[in-house]
């Protein structure tokens, strides 16, 4: 069994995608590698360069099913690269001695990058389907939760009241930019590559230019500018981008799990039985979930840290450099894959009490709500005086001296000014949620005009 959690049989559900898991496998990476390679030998037929028949034979036998591993595997370790080896067996494998037009011109950069660019395209289709998902739910709890009154907090303490549908909408909001953003990235990523040697195309001379377009359009990818064997940012901006998703998704789960705590108890995740048990405290119910989303999010970003050190290379052909991708790419897709699902799961049946949270804004019996006290004197005190004499009764209140109402009551300059009952009015904290119900609705309102 592998040691490593995206890919143990014990963790990696936990922590990847299986369909993700299985676009960046071997047979998936090196089926990829042999589409580049009968693309290639079409594209070049077309273009007059070898004959027709070799690139029937070569995409009739480009199949992973015909790939003898464990020779693959032992020419790999020899030569330190898949693809002269793989080229090797498609040579005996076609007919007629067809296969010696594979590889025509190439370099091993050439079909390992475009086979790669392949498979980000596919990865990024399945962590569109997640955000979409996603963005449905958290539009959703938006819509159902827009006047669900609780307490916002700062520094992890009672602030001023928020509502559930103002927090899921600003996290609604994040994921809405990060589908922006995958639109955005596909026009940079999906570029192929085919550039020969130094990336000159010197063994194509004047063909060369015309086989990358025609190879590209077979494969349905971006013709590049320039060659980039050495330049990387188009694959560190796609693990950027599963960074910045990821740390998105940490910051919600994050968020779950602190208002899934025992004493807090405002939301939880779905329930299912034994989901989140412990082996000793049968009350438990851990945020299992949450704290996969939040693993992810520190998983990738050291994918992104890995990726953006290996930018720097050297000359046209990197010396190591390149082989820190091999590791990192795939390991930020499938880690941002197993917070994706996670969060969509999560979100999709999150169990929301609103009673909690109008409990836990009543705890502090209105004191959330002080500044709209202090607000609600200052055109008669002035603005520092009515701060001054507010802290004067919450002071009391923590002392235990009553109830904040009580204390704000029992103060002469403030009994003077406002009764009983405007008092109460101030100190209820769904009367002091500012613009929260409305933002929530005008961003859920321009996101449906938008669609």
């Amino acid at each position: 069994m592998p040691s490593i959690v995206i890919t143990s049989g014990l963790f990696g559900d936990m922590f990847g995608r299986s369909d993700m898991r299985d676009l960046f496998s071997d047979h998936a990476y090196i089926q990829r590698c042999l589409d580049v390679e009968a693309a290639l030998a079409r594209s070049q037929a077309r273009l007059g360069m070898i004959p027709e028949e070799a690139a029937r034979e070569i995409t009739r036998v480009a199949d992973v099913s015909r790939v003898d591993w464990p020779r693959l595997a032992d020419r790999t370790q020899v030569v330190g690269y898949p693809i002269l080896p793989l080229v090797e067996q498609i040579a005996d494998w076609a007919d007629d001695g067809l296969g010696q037009y594979c590889h025509w011109g190439a370099t091993t950069q050439d079909i390992m990058d475009t086979a790669d660019v392949l498979q980000i395209r596919d990865g990024l289709t399945l962590v569109e389907s997640d955000l979409d998902q996603i963005a449905t739910a958290l539009a959703d709890l938006s819509e159902r939760h827009a006047e669900t009154v609780m307490a916002g907090r700062t520094h992890l303490q009672h602030a001023l009241p928020v509502t559930f549908g103002y927090k899921a909408a600003g996290w609604l909001s994040a994921i809405d930019r990060h589908r922006t953003r995958l639109d955005q990235l596909r026009t940079r990523v999906l570029t192929g590559q085919f550039a020969g040697a130094v990336g000159t195309l010197a063994s194509l001379g004047a063909d060369g230019l015309k086989v990358q377009h025609v190879l590209m359009e077979e494969l349905g990818l971006a013709t590049p500018d320039m060659t980039w064997h050495t330049i990387r940012d188009s694959f560190v901006e796609a693990t950027g981008f599963l960074a910045l998703v990821a740390g998105s998704i940490g910051k919600i789960g994050y968020d779950i799990m602190l208002m899934m705590q025992t004493e807090v108890g405002e939301v939880f995740e779905p329930f299912a039985p034994g989901r989140g048990s412990s082996s000793t405290m049968p009350q438990k119910r851990n945020p299992i979930a949450s704290e996969l989303m939040l693993a992810a999010a520190k998983i990738v970003r050291e994918q992104h840290s890995a990726m953006l050190d290996a930018m720097v290379q050297d000359h046209e052909r990197a010396t190591g450099q390149w082989h820190v991708e091999w590791q990192a790419l795939p390991h930020a897709f499938i880690a941002a894959s197993g917070g994706l699902r996670a969060a969509r799961e999560t979100l999709g049946a999150l169990d929301v009490r609103p009673k909690a949270m109008r409990a836990n804004l009543d705890r502090t019996g209105g004191l959330i709500v002080a500044e709209a006290v202090m607000m609600g004197l200052a055109p008669e005190l002035g603005r520092q005086r009515a701060h001054d004499v507010v802290q004067e009764c919450c002071r009391e209140t923590l002392a235990g001296n009553g109830t904040f109402l009580e204390a704000l009551c029992a103060h002469a300059e403030i009994a003077a000014i406002m009764d009983r009952e405007q008092l109460g009015r101030l100190i209820d904290p769904a009367n002091y949620v500012g613009a929260a119900p409305e933002m929530t609705r005008a961003y859920l309102r321009a996101r449906r005009d938008a669609q």
